[in-house]
């Protein structure tokens, strides 16, 4: 019974303009913010600093603009799913590419 009240408030579920406004700001903070610290030298965690907020970003977007926060177990159950298949294929195309490159660097 409780899946089934769990899906009639993902129907109706209105998110405000404020939200949106908000989480809009947030992004372009985050931006401004990957733009500032490209300018520091954080040597080797530079791209490590812009990836953890390019992360945060598209935390951001999935769960607000794409509605996921509201949306039932099985929409975040596909999400997750997603994200380790993207790993999951991330990891396969780097290891092959670290293979084929191991004696040349």
């Amino acid at each position: 019974m409780s899946d089934l009240k769990e899906i009639e408030e993902a129907q109706h579920h209105v998110v405000s303009p404020k939200i949106y406004a908000i989480i809009a700001i947030a992004l372009l903070v985050l931006t401004a913010t990957t733009a500032g610290v490209s300018y520091l030298e954080l040597g080797e965690f530079n791209a490590v600093v812009a990836l953890a907020i390019a992360v945060f970003k598209a935390m951001l977007v999935v769960l607000f603009f794409m509605h996921v926060k509201y949306s039932t177990k099985l929409t975040k159950f596909t999400v997750v799913a997603a994200i380790f298949m993207l790993m999951g294929l991330i990891s396969m195309t780097m290891a092959d590419y670290m293979s084929r490159a191991w004696g040349r660097w």
